[in-house]
């Protein structure tokens, strides 16, 4: 553990997906799946509302909102979309930070998600009122958060980033003189202070899904398929990082993917996205990474089980009732915006398109 790495107890996040799988909507039928997309499309239309998907959750959603209209993107183009959009009501197919974010960014309108039980074991790791304290103690530091978050969280920082300008965020700090205090996941953390040599202090937060790919796996993995390309996303453990070809966001790692003239790839991030790789690239092959191992018990398996929550029929139910409306404590949003709207004007001064920067 580095110097400059803090460990934070708590419960870990993980211990409550149970309850997740236990919400899991159920797979329709085909005739039902049918009727449930015609009552979807037109609830949308009657509802003024636009859906936005992120890209790990059900192809279904993914393909439905880009049929209506919506997007498939990561959670702050996703949050953007929204703003941008006519639309009075957004939608949000992915996890609770996503719809904060998207509230966030547009305090006016009105911000549905499927089940308002689908969080993020980052944001879960990182409580408000702790990480309030853990700044407090290091008032020196500049705060750095993920956009993994919680509204609260993000209210009491300096800059909020993405995985794919957490780089040069940092790096832009580091060269002011800067000392970070960077949350909630550890192995982007490690990885951009790696990067970086940035004086950086972690809060000991991980993603149970990228938190479970195994470097050993990975490597007879990729013994079997001579050539392939590693796609990895930072917030895997630095063994796996150290394996991969490209490291990136969920955009990077598809653009990559794209411009390759590799044809098979292994993937270490939510299988949600293999979805949006297969489609774009329908000539390659895309392969999950490992992650417990042989004999393990796998408790994520390559897919965030609260991602899995959003579903066709609890998306037509949260239309026909509006209900699961995302609430921000109107008080918060004017403080959680600032990091939010720092990163974005960065991003336009170094050049880097507001669009894909996003993170998981």
């Amino acid at each position: 553990m580095s110097e400059n790495t803090i460990s934070i107890p708590y419960d870990h996040p993980g211990l409550l997906t149970a309850q997740a799988w236990a919400r899991l909507p159920g797979e329709p039928d085909a005739s039902e799946k049918s009727e449930l997309i015609t009552r979807i499309k037109r609830l949308l239309i009657e509802q003024d509302a636009v859906l936005v998907a992120h890209y790990y959750v059900h192809p279904d959603l993914q393909d439905l909102a880009e049929a209506t209209g919506g997007i498939v993107s990561d959670s702050l183009d996703m949050a953007n979309f929204g703003h941008q959009h006519q639309a009075k009501t957004i939608v949000v197919a992915g996890v609770r930070f996503m719809g904060e974010t998207a509230k966030i960014l547009n305090p006016e309108k009105r911000v549905l998600m499927p089940d308002l039980g689908a969080e993020c074991s980052l944001d879960l790791g990182c409580p408000a009122d702790e990480f309030a304290a853990f700044c407090d103690a290091h008032p020196d530091r500049t705060v750095v958060v993920y956009a993994n978050t919680s509204a609260a969280v993000k209210a009491r920082a300096d800059w909020m980033v993405t995985s794919s300008i957490a780089l040069p965020v940092v790096k832009h700090l580091h060269e002011q003189g800067k000392k970070i205090l960077w949350a909630p996941d550890r192995h982007l953390g490690n990885y951009v202070q790696e990067q970086t040599g940035a004086d950086m202090l972690l809060w000991q937060g991980a993603c149970v899904v990228h938190d479970e790919y195994k470097a050993q796996e990975l490597i007879a993995l990729k013994a079997k398929h001579p050539g392939c390309i590693v796609l990895v996303h930072p917030e895997s453990p630095r063994a796996v990082v150290k394996l991969a070809d490209v490291v990136g966001s969920t955009t990077q790692l598809i653009v990559a993917a794209q411009n390759s003239d590799a044809k098979v790839f292994i993937v270490a991030t939510d299988n949600g996205i293999l979805h949006k790789m297969r489609t774009l690239c329908p000539d390659k092959l895309f392969l999950e990474a490992p992650t417990a191992g042989v004999g393990a018990n796998c408790t994520s398996c390559s897919h965030c089980p609260w991602m899995a929550m959003n579903g066709l029929s609890n998306l037509a139910q949260v239309l026909e009732t509006g209900s699961n409306e995302i609430i921000v404590d109107p008080a918060i949003i004017p403080r959680a915006v600032l990091p939010i709207q720092r990163m974005l004007d960065f991003a336009r001064q170094i050049n880097l398109p507001t669009r894909g920067i996003g993170n998981a």
